[in-house]
């Protein structure tokens, strides 16, 4: 019988505090992946803790860097505005969790394009992700596209990767066929970046 998972008793009530349990949690080689989405959906969003990281841009959604995680992941701010949402992308075969902070996205899942990347990409299932849900993909589970459904309201979610990552795949629905693509923040620690390379294909 498997042994119930630490961070039942480690329910962080702040986002400093989550923040803090995440840092003891990848300070080892491995990670435990029921273990930081266990967390990682333990903690209530409360506006007032990340409105600080979150900013929207008119045009399209943004990546705001939180916490830089000694190396070990990147924790972020996505900010996504009325009907924003990413392309199909990969993840550099890092882990990806993503808890929604305010609003709802839509996740669609997809099969890896055949080694040609021809045709039309072929989808696996679709769900809405609600306040304080926390998902999980990797490359092994496939491609996703996350999007804001509503066209009325925003919505606002926490992303961790491990490891972190600089560039990922873009891919194209139609055809399959990928570009590599480069990942850039629109604030880091609260901080509006000087210089924002607007690449519409970015991961989210």
């Amino acid at each position: 019988m498997e042994q119930p998972v630490q961070t039942e008793v480690w329910k962080p009530q702040t986002l400093e505090e989550l923040i803090r349990i995440l840092h003891q949690l990848f300070s080892g080689d491995k990670v435990n992946i029921d273990e930081v989405q266990t967390l990682m959906e333990s903690y209530e969003s409360k506006p007032e803790e990340w409105t600080k990281y979150a900013q929207f841009d008119q045009f399209r959604y943004t990546r705001n860097l939180v916490d830089k995680g000694n190396g070990k992941f990147n924790l972020m701010v996505l900010c996504w505005g009325e009907g924003h949402g990413s392309s199909i992308h990969d993840h550099t075969d890092s882990h990806c969790f993503m808890k929604i902070l305010q609003g709802n996205l839509k996740e669609t899942l997809f099969e890896w394009p055949g080694k040609k990347g021809s045709g039309e990409m072929v989808k696996k299932s679709e769900r809405v992700l609600r306040e304080n849900h926390c998902a999980y993909i990797n490359d092994s589970i496939g491609l996703h596209r996350v999007e804001n459904p509503s066209h009325t309201e925003t919505a606002v979610s926490l992303h961790l990767y491990s490891p972190p990552f600089e560039t990922c795949h873009a891919f194209d629905q139609r055809t399959g066929h990928k570009q590599k693509v480069k990942m850039t923040f629109y604030s880091q620690l609260g901080e509006r970046t000087s210089s924002i390379t607007l690449v519409s294909k970015e991961n989210n």
